[in-house]
């Protein structure tokens, strides 16, 4: 199959560039800035805070401004050419006078070519991004938040995200605490029963906590590696998938042949509606459970890959730390829990629980 040129904003698109036979070729300096960025949002980053971090890095943004959006960051994260891909047509234009352009919705085909070009990053890495973005929307994390605390902090009683709030802002006793969310409701009722949790004290917290999960790292590190390894045999996943793809095809015959047999003679329409009925619900049902494996799938790898993140940051970390970091924190702790009547659990990525 012969694949399409593609057409780029070359002139502010990061990673590639126009080559001799009008495809995108990897551009290694920029593409080194998406793979961190790849990065950073695998470690826990979100996206105004990457943001933030390549405007402070002096790092120009792919229009050349000095300050990074989290627009741009989002279609980084998102865009599939980044993984050797391309979804032509996906745009038309509606005015060829002015350029007007508006998003494809059926108007025209559009088509998703794999292969397309030199990948930056590995189709599962953005495939485990994809399942990632996905994981913190279902959790209602906000995309611009700025403190690495920001919903990572949930409440042990209604289960919502604690905000942050300012006490004494203008005294030496300034501090920065954090309380949940839905604490109150709407007549001003107090409804929740959890405590605010001072900012140090979280801090403080993850230290002992970091540092009593450190006690057996190799431990740990073995039974990381030994789960990542469950997470990537995705081998019976890939076999019903084969299956029904296989069942998806032959339903899509079936109901042709069917259509044309109609047509063609005489048939009890009664009889005809009952036999396609058939061929189209197995057709649905395929389709569905095809859905729900290709999500498994990616889900896993997502997994997979967020342990791997984890495994990292194990073997960097020393055996004890003595001060909060905050790159360890995002790419270590999934969320803490403040607990009714005081104490903190924190989750970690890999799946352990430590009480403080």
């Amino acid at each position: 199959m012969t694949i399409p040129k593609i057409s780029l904003p070359w002139s502010n698109f990061l990673g590639y560039e126009k080559g001799k036979d009008g495809r995108p070729v990897v551009v290694p300096e920029e593409a080194a800035i998406v793979r961190s960025i790849y990065r950073l949002f695998m470690e826990g980053k979100s996206y105004s805070a990457i943001a933030k971090h390549l405007t402070s890095e002096g790092i120009p943004s792919p229009m050349g401004k000095p300050h990074w959006s989290l627009k741009t960051v989002i279609n980084i994260l998102t865009n599939e050419k980044m993984k050797g891909a391309s979804n032509l047509q996906k745009t038309l234009t509606v005015n060829y006078l002015n350029k007007t352009k508006k998003v494809n919705e059926g108007e025209l085909p559009s088509y998703y070519i794999d292969n397309s070009h030199e990948p930056i990053i590995p189709p599962d890495e953005w495939d485990a991004v994809q399942a990632e973005i996905l994981r913190r929307k279902g959790l209602g994390r906000p995309v611009s938040c700025q403190s690495p605390f920001a919903t990572k902090i949930k409440c042990g009683d209604c289960g919502a995200w604690f905000g942050s709030k300012v006490w004494q802002s203008n005294t030496k006793y300034r501090s920065i605490i954090w309380r949940c969310n839905d604490r109150y409701n709407k007549r001003g009722k107090r409804d929740c029963k959890t405590s605010h949790v001072k900012e140090d004290d979280v801090k403080a917290a993850f230290i002992s906590a970091f540092n009593r999960l450190m006690e057996n790292r190799a431990g740990l590190i073995d039974d990381c590696r030994a789960a990542q390894e469950l997470l990537c045999d995705t081998t019976a996943i890939e076999a019903e998938i084969a299956e029904l793809e296989h069942e998806v095809k032959t339903t899509e015959g079936l109901v042709r042949q069917a259509i044309q047999d109609n047509a063609r003679e005489p048939i009890d329409q009664s009889k005809w509606m009952e036999r396609n009925g058939v061929y189209l619900d197995r057709h649905a049902a395929a389709t569905k459970r095809l859905v729900d494996l290709d999500r498994q799938k990616v889900e896993r790898v997502g997994r997979s890959k967020t342990i791997a993140v984890f495994i990292r940051n194990l073997e960097r970390s020393g055996k004890v730390i003595a001060e909060f970091d905050e790159s360890l924190w995002a790419a270590v702790v999934d969320c803490v829990v403040v607990k009714v009547g005081g104490g903190l659990t924190f989750r970690f990525k890999n799946g352990a629980e430590v009480g403080v």
